[in-house]
């Protein structure tokens, strides 16, 4: 499937450009980048309280067949097959070198269907590779007629279940069918902040209604692409284009624990993906790269491409997200060095407009997760 080089517009668009939104360009769509709250509030307001975040231009894509699981394992290092029914798995799309292509959420809808959500950048090539790899057993359906909203903060089980009390029953990574105020809605207990949330998919001539519902909240602002962007940095959680990539494979990215171990060497279903020699191989004999979060001394923020070098100024990797963490008050990175370089005590240097900063090696994430786990 391809589609026109036009930019495109989500279903809450004039919600945003009435909200007073900095529009921009992002994977095909205009999309908030900010509102006037200011990316630092309304990071610290998602923090404390409940942000939305229009993600309508994420592909949602609906697989169904009577081997479906089996059928989408076969492009993934995960567990497929026992996913139990309404539960939600973080996977990854390999290539043949053991790249990623892609990672993505599958929720298990049951009556043999599977509900992806992908990247925005990728939902057409990832809808390519679906067909051309499943669709002579499988059908496939990326919808151009949904919504899709996130709702997070540690106020947002509160705001949501004064519509749909249900969802205090949900854990993290789990899926329920609501209705709210006759709003056909598909809930997801997950998110992208590091906080405990909710993503919501749902018709996109309702889209208004139900954004206009929950922004009636005093607990809840819309949140931009910026925000999004700082809240999933200091929850240490990976982008595609920056730490996930076609030349690095899910260990190089340090995602050792979204590879199920029924997929690994030995497993009950060891390999059948992608690209499986050479995960299995980083699996088994260690990966020469891996990721780490990094701390640079100062106020000066390391941008994504910033080279890495130790004391003797020999290269050991590059920053592949970086910018300031609000909730730390001071630069925070991510990088991908060379692994023996991984050790805390190293003394490290980001190379900044020519300069040499001093950077130090922490475990992620920066800020803890606040998942609701029950």
């Amino acid at each position: 499937m391809s589609v026109g080089s036009e930019i495109r517009a989500t279903p809450f668009h004039k919600m945003h450009v009435d909200a007073g939104a900095k529009m921009v360009p992002f994977a095909g769509y205009e999309m908030p980048v900010s509102y006037p709250l200011g990316i630092k509030k309304e990071h610290t307001h998602t923090r404390l309280r409940a942000g939305l975040f229009d993600i309508s231009h994420m592909g949602q894509i609906k697989l169904t067949g009577e081997d479906a699981m089996s059928a989408l394992e076969s492009l993934v290092p995960v567990d497929i097959v026992d996913l139990p029914l309404m539960k939600t798995r973080y996977a990854l799309f390999t290539n043949k070198n053991g790249g990623v292509m892609d990672d993505l959420m599958v929720t298990n809808l049951g009556n043999n269907s599977l509900f992806l959500v992908v990247n925005a950048a990728c939902k057409y090539a990832d809808y390519d590779h679906l067909k051309n790899q499943l669709g002579a057993n499988c059908e496939v359906e990326l919808s151009e007629d949904l919504a899709l909203l996130a709702l997070q903060g540690p106020k947002a089980a509160m705001v949501l279940s004064e519509y749909a009390p249900s969802i205090k029953e949900m854990t993290f990574m789990t899926a329920k069918q609501v209705l709210i105020n006759d709003i056909e809605c598909f809930i997801t207990r997950s998110g992208y902040t590091g906080e405990d949330g909710f993503e919501i998919s749902l018709p996109a001539n309702n889209a208004e209604r139900l954004a206009s519902l929950l922004l009636s909240s005093d607990e809840v602002e819309w949140i931009g692409l910026g925000a999004r962007d700082s809240l999933r940095l200091e929850a240490g959680l990976s982008l595609y284009g920056h730490e996930l990539d076609d030349n690095h494979s899910p260990v190089e990215s340090s995602l050792n624990w979204a590879l199920s171990k029924v997929r690994r060497s030995g497993g009950q279903r060891e390999g059948g993906y992608l690209g499986d020699n050479i995960v299995l191989s980083h699996l088994n004999d260690g990966p020469e790269l891996k990721i780490v979060g990094l701390l640079p001394e100062g106020k000066m923020p390391v941008r994504d491409g910033a080279l890495i070098e130790d004391e003797d100024g020999l290269e050991v990797g590059e920053v592949t997200s970086g910018g300031f963490g609000p909730s730390l008050d001071k630069p925070i990175a991510i990088a991908r060095l060379k692994t023996k370089y991984t050790k805390k005590q190293l003394k490290l240097f980001a190379l900044v407009r020519g300069k040499r900063i001093a950077v130090e090696v922490v475990n992620l994430p920066f800020v803890k997760h606040n998942y609701y786990r029950g």
